[in-house]
């Protein structure tokens, strides 16, 4: 169970150093007003919270981050500022959604509700609230961004060409190899090897109530390779961070008790909750995967060889093959045709494609059926086991994106490029022509845009 869990003492201790030092500048400096933007202002204080996020989450700069953050900040201003001017408002479910998210990560990143009071030296209502402030503040700013991203003429294929027609060759992008297939995907028997899974777990169950220790079993038997070498202890995190039937578990577990047998899209799990504080826990758990033998396989390849024989024999097409006798319900309605299940495309590029898949198809010829294969589905954290047959539909070489073959991509990138033209435009000009003043402290910051030094004030 990968899950973003509470730094370690060494990492921690890290962060601490790294905020030391970096803050020697601003040291016995009291709170004040650092930057006036119209009618907005920035304290030091938000910016030394800033900082503090983006430390306890492992974030770096090669520049000077206060700076950084001042700049972005400014910039958000003048963005907030025109978004109240046109009346825009935002989303409260959304909001509160992604609030939830972040105080659930920064709860996690440093263990709990105490440990994060210590950190940011305020009480964990205190940063919610500055936190909503936050979130709304970026979702104005977005809008706003997305309202002057609305004002920019439809482009259309004449900009395409013109756009080629002006630019470098050799900066144009390179678009890679990509492949279309189809597949006919056969699943072993889930049920037999659940059932020989909890089986297995209920019968560590009965040697942990018997006396043996969860954290040795652990050790000894739990497929999670991030947590079982630390006897199966997951650390301090928020519930929302795990799967809902395993937060649900653990949270209705009294410290100590040993769940019965939890299933989740990562396999069966055995819990033992060690501590509690409101929404967050520390648990261990033993995780075990359902496996399959042999003769799954000898079977499953029997039954793909066949399908496979046929096909070539032209008793059966491919995709009636996929219609009638695959398992895999994405593909099989489509005559077994593959798509990422992120985008909808056909079309895969090789970091796209599940290694078996690749190491299947990447010798085939135009129009060829794979051999039986073991590969893996889309569902759960690392897929499940599923065995296949795969045919190469399709190669697209790598090439340099041509306005034929890669419009669409092109487009995005016209598109882009004149959004972000937009945006330099609108920030320049409001801070030419906005009330904005910068404290002397930040006045040897490397802003990137130049307009902000003019307005550092001068004592």
């Amino acid at each position: 169970m990968n899950n973003p869990l509470k730094k370690a003492a060494a990492a921690a201790l890290m962060i601490c150093l790294g905020f030391a030092a970096s803050a020697q500048k601003y040291q016995g400096v009291v709170d004040k007003t650092v930057a006036v933007v119209g009618g907005e202002m920035i304290s030091l204080s938000e910016i030394e919270a800033q900082v503090q996020a983006m430390r306890a989450q492992g974030m770096a700069s090669d520049r000077n981050m206060r700076c950084e953050v001042l700049e972005s900040m400014m910039e958000s201003k003048i963005f907030l500022s025109q978004a109240r001017v046109d009346s825009l408002v935002v989303n409260q479910d959304n909001v509160n959604a992604q609030l939830e998210q972040y105080a659930a990560q920064m709860l996690t990143a440093l263990g709990g509700e105490d440990e994060l009071a210590d950190y940011f030296g305020k009480p964990l209502y205190k940063l919610r609230q500055e936190w909503r402030q936050q979130i709304e503040e970026q979702t104005l700013t977005q809008q706003e961004q997305q309202e002057i991203a609305r004002g920019i003429p439809a482009l259309t294929p004449y900009d395409v060409k013109q756009y080629l027609d002006t630019v470098d060759v050799a900066s144009l992008p390179v678009v890679p190899i990509k492949y279309q297939m189809s597949q006919i995907c056969v699943y072993p028997d889930r049920e037999a090897a659940a059932i020989a899974v909890k089986e297995r777990l209920l019968d560590i169950r009965e040697r942990i109530i018997g006396g043996e220790r969860f954290a040795t079993l652990a050790r000894l038997y739990s497929e999670d390779p991030g947590s079982s070498r630390k006897g199966g202890e997951l650390g301090m995190a928020s519930k929302s961070i795990f799967w809902p039937a395993f937060s649900d578990a653990a949270m209705s577990l009294k410290p100590g008790t040993i769940s019965q047998i939890v299933e989740t899209p990562d396999g069966f799990h055995l819990i033992e909750v060690l501590e509690k504080k409101g929404d967050m826990f520390n648990a261990r758990h033993i995780l075990i995967k359902p496996s399959y033998t042999a003769a799954d396989q000898e079977k499953a390849f029997h039954r793909l060889d066949s399908l496979r024989t046929a096909i070539m024999d032209s008793t059966i097409t491919f995709e009636m093959a996929a219609r009638f006798y695959s398992e895999d319900p994405a593909t099989r309605t489509n005559g077994g045709q593959m798509a990422d299940p992120n985008t909808g495309s056909s079309y895969f590029e090789i970091d796209q494609l599940k290694p078996q898949d690749y190491a299947a198809i990447q010798d085939l010829e135009l129009g060829t059926i794979s051999e039986p294969i073991v590969s893996l589905d889309n569902e759960g954290r690392d897929g499940n086991l599923v065995y296949k047959i795969v045919r190469l539909d399709k190669i697209v070489p790598a090439h340099t994106a041509t306005f034929e073959n890669d419009y669409t991509e092109l487009l995005g990138m016209v598109q882009n490029g004149k959004t972000v033209e937009a945006i330099d435009s609108f920030l320049d000009d409001k801070i030419k022509t906005s009330y904005i003043i910068i404290d002397p402290l930040f006045g040897d910051c490397d802003f990137s845009r130049q307009g902000w030094s003019e307005k550092v004030r001068k004592d």
